[in-house]
């Protein structure tokens, strides 16, 4: 005799539906297993609150470390924005700490090469410092040709993320503005 796909799950699904039924029907609860799964995970971990990265949202989570580890990271009910809920990206921050194809190191390829190179975060900021600078002298306009004063330059862009507080965000703008950039743009809005 032989089963399509289709009545193997009906006949598989109908055997344990009738077995939680017989469980259920018999009194027995699964809420302590449930609750004892829950906490066995999380035994003995650090729980530090942190914030979602991803949107503007600004979603409460709580990361829980052993041993200076990530083993788990939820929702922290105790946010009034979202009640302890994630979204789909917010769920998986999880995945986004333990991937073992994240970045963790400052990677640079330099102009005309095929492959990058590990370098030094110092080297990398001073770098970065040295091209702005030269990017910013380069293309500042301190007076329009009608005489009106601009003071700005059109060739850099800042975008700020979705996970940084008024305070830096405020400090940001204030720099970029300072330095006449002009293109200042958040991530949360985006």
């Amino acid at each position: 005799m032989s089963l399509t796909r289709r009545e193997f799950l009906q006949a598989t699904l109908a055997g344990g539906g009738t077995a939680l039924g017989s469980l259920i029907g018999l009194g027995v609860s699964l809420a302590p297993a449930i609750a004892r799964a829950q906490t066995l995970r999380i035994a003995n971990a650090r729980v530090t609150p942190s914030v979602c990265p991803y949107c503007s949202v600004g979603c409460a989570t709580l990361v829980h470390t052993i041993g200076g580890e990530i083993v788990n990271i939820e929702g922290d009910p105790r946010s009034p924005l979202s009640e302890g809920t994630l979204c789909p990206k917010g769920a998986a921050i999880y995945q986004l700490h333990k991937n073992p194809n994240r970045a963790t190191r400052v990677l640079h390829r330099a102009p005309g090469a095929a492959t990058w190179k590990e370098v030094d975060a110092e080297w990398a900021l001073d770098r970065v410092a040295a091209l702005f600078k030269k990017t910013r002298d380069e293309s500042f306009v301190e007076r329009f040709a009608d005489g009106t004063v601009a003071n700005h330059t059109t060739a850099i862009f800042s975008l700020g993320g979705a996970i940084l507080d008024n305070e830096w965000n405020h400090l940001q703008q204030k720099l970029m503005r300072g330095l006449g950039v002009v293109a200042i743009e958040n991530q949360a809005r985006i």
